[in-house]
């Protein structure tokens, strides 16, 4: 491999485009456990969640242990509050969504609408320059959810609406993690979010009958536990590579992974134009890679 090539691969655009698309494959294996476990053996929305983020907070205390105290040291705890509240709000109505039996794909779909909540928000609150071109791709993904969606068919469920209000309170909560990494390290950002969101899911899960996991239960939730741990970990690091608005595309990719994912485990079968509106994603995805790899060089 050429000099170029070394060096591309170790540019900041690489790292994010990299640990966003990291991040989408394991949120895409936690997306199914959440399905299988609430849909297939019972285990309610709000449990799944307390018991996930609990296992993924055990799995990230050897993070803590490794760094020390400072690791959990902060200067905005207020933001880390409001951070996590947005994203425990999102972690509800988006298990909600799953556990009513909206299919994986058309929930990744809905959720292609958190690219617009996350441009718009760091062009206004994080000053980040975002671009025609940018604009663009985001819209070009955008339209591909959508074409795969079909919201105007008669198939449409009012519970898809809840992986719309899911993307948007994430994209809150994605603007409020980049605006603190230039201040703190990925791996505080992580825990701290583990460590407020536990409690806060617990008081939905007793609000709800709380249940605790046994047999199969307990391993399948174990297990999105420590995948959730290392995908939020990963896309804290893709949030530190790269602006907001360059990497956050790349999370579209997580639609034909989850379409992949839902037909082979549950026989959803993907209806509509998927494979058209998947090749717009994936071209929106490229095309930004394109232009931000262009903007470095010229910087």
């Amino acid at each position: 491999m050429n000099q170029s090539g070394l060096n591309g691969i170790s540019s900041p655009a690489f790292r994010g485009a990299a640990f966003m698309v990291l991040a989408g494959l394991g949120f895409t294996l936690v997306n199914v456990v959440t399905q299988h476990v609430t849909m297939n053996l019972g285990l309610p929305p709000t449990a799944d969640a307390f018991w996930q983020y609990g296992f993924a907070l055990l799995f990230s205390l050897p993070v803590v242990v490794k760094a020390g105290v400072r690791a959990l040291a902060t200067r905005r705890p207020l933001t880390h509050l409001a951070r996590v509240a947005l994203s425990v709000l999102g972690v509800q109505a988006w298990v909600m969504g799953l556990a009513n039996g909206v299919p994986i794909w058309q929930a990744i779909a809905l959720v292609m609408t958190s690219p617009f909540f996350v441009t718009s928000g760091a062009a206004l609150f994080l000053d980040e320059k975002v671009t025609a071109e940018r604009w663009g791709a985001i819209t070009l993904g955008f339209a591909g959810a959508m074409v795969i969606l079909s919201p105007w068919s008669d198939a449409f469920s009012l519970y898809s609406l809840l992986p719309v209000l899911a993307a948007a309170l994430w994209g809150g909560a994605s603007l409020l993690t980049k605006s603190l990494l230039p201040e703190e390290s990925s791996a505080t950002v992580t825990v701290w979010l583990l460590l407020l969101l536990t409690p806060v899911n617990a008081a939905f899960s007793v609000a709800a009958g709380f249940q605790w996991p046994t047999g199969e239960i307990l391993g399948w939730v174990a297990l999105s536990g420590l995948v959730m741990a290392l995908a939020q970990y990963w896309l804290a690091k893709a949030y530190e590579s790269a602006d907001a608005a360059y990497v956050q595309p790349f999370d579209d990719l997580k639609l034909p992974l989850n379409v992949a994912a839902g037909w082979i485990v549950f026989g959803y079968a993907p209806e509509g134009y998927l494979w058209l509106g998947a090749a717009m994603i994936l071209i929106a995805s490229m095309a930004n890679i394109a232009v931000e790899q262009k903007r470095l060089r010229t910087a």
